[in-house]
């Protein structure tokens, strides 16, 4: 079967083998989670194929490859199955040694890991603010704290004088924490980066880099989309191209 763009739904036929040389990616197109992933294989140069998922109606095949039916997944030729983003992404890392996302050194690879636990507890604040605005609540409170931890991501870029978190050049961690910067615009919250001048710089050495460039949509795609997801009917397909390619 030849990979396509669109999402596969329950009762879609199972993709065939993972071609020789390739790795399999099991994704969904406005995931931040999978843009994790397909951030560091086109970063790394990785030869890939992409399977979108229809995430609210999963098929059966899919389910068989992750009980859990999160993506990203990753499938290599031999039909081993990886999830969870950070684990997608340190695999990638450590089996496709070319250009290496992760420190050599194992100290400055634990502050990566250290770093990331730490943002781990700043990203619910992307999904908590826009739906209590929703719900036509106040949401200055989550936005005062949202600042007050865009301050210490601040402070961390302003003691260690770099343009990113893990030096003058794009790490690892740069990738995993980008994607949800990406929505902030079409969140309504790009305001709180206004008093974090150095982060605000971070985001704007980041749009400069390749891979975020290949794997960002615009604010308003990622607004039909919202849109569409906040209704309980999201459009997992919006403005694909016709077919998708391999990447080389």
């Amino acid at each position: 079967m030849a990979p396509s763009q669109k999402s596969l739904g329950k009762g879609s036929p199972a993709p065939g083998p993972v071609p020789k040389d390739h790795i399999r990616l099991y994704s969904m197109r406005f995931c931040p989670f999978a843009q994790r992933t397909r951030l560091v294989l086109i970063a790394k140069g990785i030869k890939h194929e992409i399977i979108n998922v229809n995430l609210k109606d999963k098929p059966d095949w899919f389910l068989e490859k992750n009980p859990l039916g999160l993506v990203p997944t990753l499938e290599t030729p031999s039909g081993q199955v990886i999830y969870e983003s950070p684990i997608t992404c340190d695999y990638l890392d450590e089996v496709y040694p070319e250009k290496k996302l992760l420190p050599s050194d194992p100290f400055e690879r634990a502050k990566q890991k250290m770093l990331l636990e730490h943002y781990s507890k700043v990203t619910p604040y992307f999904y908590k603010i826009p739906v209590t605005k929703a719900k036509g609540e106040d949401v200055s409170a989550l936005e005062a704290e949202l600042k007050e931890k865009f301050a210490q991501f601040n402070e961390i870029l302003v003691n260690k004088k770099t343009k990113f978190f893990g030096g003058d050049s794009i790490t690892m961690i740069d990738y995993m924490m980008w994607p949800w910067f990406e929505r902030l615009e079409m969140m309504d919250l790009k305001h709180c980066l206004d008093g974090t001048p150095q982060l605000k710089k971070w985001t704007e050495h980041m749009l400069e880099d390749p891979a975020v460039k290949a794997t960002m949509f615009s604010t308003d795609t990622y607004k039909v989309f919202y849109k569409s997801y906040m209704e309980g009917k999201p459009d997992y397909d919006f403005g694909q191209p016709v077919q998708q390619i391999f990447f080389k």
